[in-house]
């Protein structure tokens, strides 16, 4: 009698330094979509390696081709339960969202985005709530909702890269490669995508040299410098505005193709556009 494959683990967990904790999103064939179940076990894991003593500093990347290609829209991935308590009623989605990135920006340690590939919508704002973000050159980051959906659940983008691109990226949904990123904010550094992973490994060790109770206080002191200009009260209001957006008609019958065909759906988005998913087609 054979018995199935066991299913493979959503969020993989090694320690390639001293002091360095690594965890890989692990959905490769689904270019790491973000699901509840994969989400729940990355705050998990965030948490316990934020409370463990031999840890200084974490990394996040993407299994396989990208980071990450956003949030899963599949009707399986919105069965699954929230993986913490948000409050209920319009908004609870982007209030959730927000809650989560803000779960990872109040760690103590340092977290470390390394983003390659596609990095999209939910998996920008999941690379945005980490402290350092570093980019491969041909990294795609962008947040393609905008053009038929909503604004963003998570609004960083004035905050990150300024009001000029911001409101570019808000109002076409383009995506920019990873030199771009840099110039506007969104990363700290791009390298070619043969050395994003020793050029992380080596800034991860640099940030592990200092003592948790020194770091701890050095990130809270920028993070505290961004909220007294109100970052935290601006993107917590930015939920609002999203759950407002997705009342409109143009709104509505996007999820209505989603729900027929995810697809079809992302290829109505961005077939005028010939970028993302439909631009792989040539």
């Amino acid at each position: 009698m054979t018995h199935p494959a066991p299913e493979p683990a959503l969020l993989l967990t090694d320690n390639p330094a001293p002091h360095v904790r690594r965890f890989t999103l692990n959905r490769p064939d689904k270019r790491n979509a973000l699901s509840n179940a994969l989400r729940g076990e990355l705050f998990a894991a965030l948490e316990a390696a934020d409370r463990a003593p031999e840890v200084r500093v974490m990394i996040l990347r993407g299994a396989g081709t990208c980071f990450s290609a956003g949030y899963d829209l599949s009707p399986e991935g919105a069965r699954q339960p929230l993986p913490f308590h948000t409050a209920g009623g319009p908004g609870q989605w982007s209030r959730h969202v927000v809650e989560g990135c803000f779960r990872i920006w109040d760690l103590a340690k340092p977290v470390i985005a390394q983003v390659h590939g596609w990095c999209l919508a939910g998996g920008s704002e999941l690379a945005t709530s980490c402290d350092l973000v570093y980019v491969a050159e041909d990294a795609q980051i962008g947040y393609p909702p905008v053009r038929m959906m909503s604004p963003p659940d998570n609004q960083f983008h004035a905050w990150l890269c300024g009001l000029r691109p911001a409101m570019e990226m808000m109002l076409t949904g383009d995506p920019m490669d990873g030199a771009e990123a840099v110039r506007v904010g969104f990363a700290n550094r791009a390298f070619p995508a043969d050395k994003l992973e020793a050029e992380v490994l080596a800034m991860a060790a640099r940030i592990a040299k200092i003592p948790t109770d020194v770091q701890q206080t050095n990130k809270r002191a920028v993070h505290r410098a961004m909220e007294a200009m109100g970052l935290r009260n601006a993107i917590r209001a930015g939920t609002e505005i999203q759950a407002l957006a997705l009342t409109t008609d143009s709104s509505r019958e996007t999820f209505a193709r989603f729900r027929q065909s995810v697809t079809a759906a992302l290829d109505a988005r961005d077939g005028a556009f010939g970028d993302y998913r439909t631009g792989e087609k040539g």
